[in-house]
């Protein structure tokens, strides 16, 4: 199974009763393993969960913390990128060649890396520990 097709499956479990737009995404981490996650929406609405921050959870809660290809999936008109604080989430994890896959359901299929998508992010490096 492709990541973009991993991400699909998971989507379909997303709790998006409020804006109804269902997210899944799909990591694949540095051992090969494929992390997924979706987002889940609550009543009070800006504390939900994106799906690639529920994916990352998942890799890091399995005890793995380098990214090496994700896949994010919605059913919109074009690909919808990570949002803003996602991508700095990919990137605490991630390279800046990291690919990352972006599809809708009608199958398009967009690619960026990490540094197209977040250039200059912010890293442990800027904290000067």
């Amino acid at each position: 199974m492709s990541l973009v097709e991993a991400a699909r499956a998971v989507r379909e479990n997303a709790h998006a009763p409020y804006s109804g737009f269902k997210v899944g995404a799909a990591i694949r981490a540095a051992s090969g393993r494929v992390y997924v996650g979706c987002n889940v929406e609550n009543a009070s609405y800006p504390e939900g969960t994106c799906a690639e921050a529920g994916a990352i959870a998942a890799m890091v809660a399995a005890g793995e913390t380098e990214i090496v290809e994700v896949a994010v999936i919605a059913d919109a008109e074009r690909p919808v990128t990570p949002c803003g604080g996602c991508r700095q989430r990919l990137a605490e994890f991630s390279r800046p060649d990291t690919t990352v896959r972006m599809a809708t359901l009608s199958g398009t299929v967009e690619t960026a890396s990490m540094a197209e998508l977040l250039p200059r992010a912010f890293a442990r490096s800027h904290l000067g520990r």
